[in-house]
């Protein structure tokens, strides 16, 4: 055999022996995972009600694959700060984010993103928390229809909001598209400081998570309850009706958290995430941890989530344009 054909003939070993490595790596890290610790970036500050979710998926999960995952709060600019580093992170399961409605809004919103939409992939529901349209606690409404009502009058009412786009913000715009009411949104840069200007008498009312408003209405006796914006009632405050129930039919919103992943991340590692928030969200301890604080844990699957996203991106979007709640 002459060098050169024994060259060509070593060349084409290697190279075969390169491909069939690459193709063999990406079943292989599949198999194996999880391998190493897992980040579930938070793109929120802690203590909120998407954060102690996600702390809560975050300790089911890691007795259940066998590997830490560790919360990694990064919040900033509606979510997007935390949502971009996932989406530019390797789609190899070990960063995921914990979404909310703003991974499905912002783009809507938002003059600009660092991302586009289907860089990250809906994986799991994880749990939401009722969101609760509140009122100063000497307020003369006592339902939601009072104050849409008396809103309609005058110069209207000052609403506080979380930012444009968060949930407080859409609420207060699904009153006005679909109801007439007039709330005019005021932002804050957070749930709290919207809570504390409720308190104050700054404005006229809100609508907070449950977690955040039930304490100043079961404890404390400083808010008003009129009315939980999710399609259930709560499980921690059964008295109080849905804004559904009390002929609001289009006031469908919560403080919902989810996990999705970089697009590109492998089928498998997407079905064992699910599957491990799913078993997490239906512990017992956990379930009674998460109720008693106004928080409905979820769980699922990924096909239950995708759909679920699908939907509120429809009916977000028609809310975001007959409301004008775009960027100039």
């Amino acid at each position: 055999m002459t060098l050169t054909r024994r060259t060509t003939l070593a060349c084409a070993a290697l190279a075969a022996c390169g491909l069939s490595g690459l193709s063999a790596t990406p079943v292989l890290a599949q198999d194996n995972w999880p391998s190493k610790p897992i980040r579930l970036v938070v793109p929120f500050s802690a203590g909120g009600a998407n954060d102690l979710m996600a702390r809560a998926a975050a300790e089911g999960a890691t007795k259940i694959l066998g590997q830490p995952v560790v919360v990694d709060n990064r919040g900033g600019a509606g979510g997007t700060i935390g949502a971009d580093i996932v989406a530019k992170a390797a789609p190899d399961g070990y960063t995921l984010l914990v979404s909310a409605a703003g991974v499905i809004s912002n783009s809507m919103i938002k003059k600009t993103m660092p991302f586009k939409d289907d860089a990250l992939t809906p994986v799991v529901m994880i749990g939401l928390a009722p969101s609760v349209i509140v009122v100063p606690k000497n307020a003369p409404y006592n339902n939601l229809r009072d104050f849409v009502e008396a809103s309609k009058k005058g110069q209207g009412f000052n609403f506080a909001t979380a930012g444009t786009g968060s949930t407080p913000h859409f609420v207060a715009e699904m009153l006005n598209v679909k109801y007439g009411a007039q709330l005019q949104p005021v932002p804050y840069k957070s749930g709290g400081e919207s809570t504390t200007a409720v308190l104050g008498g700054q404005v006229e009312g809100t609508s907070e998570a449950s977690i955040i408003a039930l304490p100043h209405i079961l404890n404390d006796g400083r808010f008003k309850a009129l009315a939980t914006t999710w399609t259930q009632r709560i499980s921690a405050y059964p008295q109080l009706s849905t804004a559904v129930e009390q002929g609001f039919a289009d006031v469908q919103i919560a403080h919902w958290a989810g996990i999705h992943a970089p697009a590109g991340t492998p089928p498998a590692i997407l079905d064992k995430v699910a599957a491990a928030v799913d078993k997490a969200m239906h512990e017992p301890a956990t379930v009674e941890k998460l109720k008693g604080l106004g928080i409905e844990p979820i769980g699922g699957t990924r096909p239950e989530f995708v759909k679920f996203v699908d939907a509120e991106r429809k009916r977000l979007g028609e809310i975001v344009k007959a409301a004008h709640m775009q960027e100039k």
